[in-house]
């Protein structure tokens, strides 16, 4: 081999890593028909939570309630499908105004979000799977001011909450705000470090609980809390909705990984245990405390594991899962049962102590239970300036809004309203034959 051939086949050899490289920047993101067969599952998951929210809720109020409740969580889906297509997707996942709120003319009326690829699945699929986190955060709420709140304050104040207070969170959490850090840091968080937020602990439940929260204290108790408030009418509706949102759950968890990968797989296992556990928990202490354990206690607990493990599936280990477990159903027990009496708000279904109090010790508790990074005090505190920060934001911009829903059109029903019930008085149903 002449010296000149030598020199030429040295070179190509080369030059091969270069044309790898530039061959593998160049390459166009390519769409998994795995991924995207498992997110437009989970998609459809996501969306079953509502309905089945609708149930759980359903099944707590009084019997002449049952009704409105359920319109409610239904009215969540449809009024927040559209506001996310015309505005809310852009306003979450848009191009970033100095990290508070995405621009609402990025994807304004879903411009330019088609079959493109988004990571590993269509641009298009990824919008939905968010959109089911836009629907089920605001019917959280309901629970808070469920038997009381009018149907036209409730449509206002849900869909001003939406754009104001879910979509500024869901853009700091996962849409490149203040949550992320990045290489400048910000007033929140350091260059390079951010808060871990996998499925929507500050986004979903701390952010739906704090407003609930602002929601009891506004709009007051209800006509004879406590002592005349006749129990949940029907507690089969409730655990048929528990379940429900049990199975949603693993979309709303695992899906949040956008893949059917590793990652996914874990997120679900680690949701199961942590909901099982909380469930277990919160029965053994009222089976120690009160004797007996009830129904309507394992399934609070369930949930409550289900919030508590939201915000760290994607980095807990199954040992963590079961810790976080404990620590959800002791927290939300205690604001359940002694905070609240002590207070004296009358949140009708627990939303702040469950999805809220659990939301703030998930939250918290994986900066130190993390299987990935740096797992420690530091970490933690990262946390719980996220925590801290959604509580001051939403719950300020909710009392804003609450009040301002009621000096426009009136938060509460009249009194008179509020003893026939609303199924009658906002909607002209029952959900029972009424016998004279």
């Amino acid at each position: 081999m002449t010296k000149l051939k030598k020199l030429l086949m040295s070179s190509a050899l080369c030059l091969l890593p270069l044309a790898a490289f530039a061959e593998e920047v160049a390459a166009p993101a390519v769409i998994s028909a795995g991924d995207t067969a498992w997110m437009i599952v989970a998609t459809a998951l996501v969306l079953l939570m509502t309905p089945g929210l609708a149930f759980f809720y359903g099944g707590l109020v009084r019997r002449k309630n049952v009704l409105s409740v359920l319109m409610q969580c239904f009215m969540c889906m449809c009024l927040m499908t559209v506001l996310w297509v015309v505005v809310g997707y852009s306003l979450c996942f848009g191009e970033s105004r100095g990290g508070f709120i995405g621009s609402p003319g990025t994807h304004f009326l879903f411009k330019d979000v088609g079959i493109d690829a988004n990571g590993t699945i269509p641009h298009i699929l990824f919008a939905a799977f968010q959109g089911m986190f836009a629907i089920i955060t605001p019917a959280l709420i309901i629970g808070a001011f469920a038997e009381r709140m009018k149907f036209s304050a409730f449509l206002v104040f849900s869909a001003l909450w939406l754009l104001v207070c879910y979509a500024p969170l869901c853009h700091w959490a996962w849409g490149g705000g203040y949550f992320h850090g990045g290489e400048s840091g910000n007033f929140l968080m350091a260059a390079e470090t951010g808060a871990i937020d996998f499925a929507g602990g500050t986004v979903v439940h701390i952010n739906a609980g704090i407003a609930a929260l602002m929601a009891a204290i506004v709009l007051g108790k209800r006509q004879g809390y406590p002592n005349k408030i006749s129990p949940p009418h029907n507690l089969p509706f409730a655990v048929l909705g528990a379940g429900l949102l049990w199975v949603g759950w693993f979309g709303f968890n695992a899906g949040s990984q956008l893949a059917a990968d590793g990652v996914a797989a874990r997120a679900l296992m680690v949701t199961h245990v942590c909901a099982a556990t909380a469930g277990l928990v919160w029965a053994l202490i009222e089976w120690i405390k009160d004797g007996k354990p009830t129904v309507l206690g394992v399934i609070s607990g369930v949930v409550a594991g289900l919030v508590a493990i939201t915000p760290a599936c994607g980095d807990a280990s199954v040992g963590g899962a079961l810790i976080l477990g404990v620590g959800g159903a002791v927290i939300a027990y205690i604001f359940v049962t002694v905070v609240k009496p002590m207070l004296g708000y009358d949140d009708s279904l627990d939303v702040w102590g469950i999805h809220g109090m659990a939301g703030v010790w998930g939250a918290i508790a994986i900066g130190f239970l993390t299987i990935e990074g740096d797992p420690g005090a530091a970490q933690a505190w990262i946390q719980a300036k996220s925590v801290i920060a959604t509580i001051i934001y939403t719950g300020i911009v909710s009392f804003v809004l609450l009040k301002l829903v009621d000096l426009v059109f009136g938060l509460r029903v009249e009194e008179r309203n509020e003893l026939v019930g609303l199924d009658r008085v906002d909607h002209a149903e029952t959900a029972y034959t009424v016998l004279d």
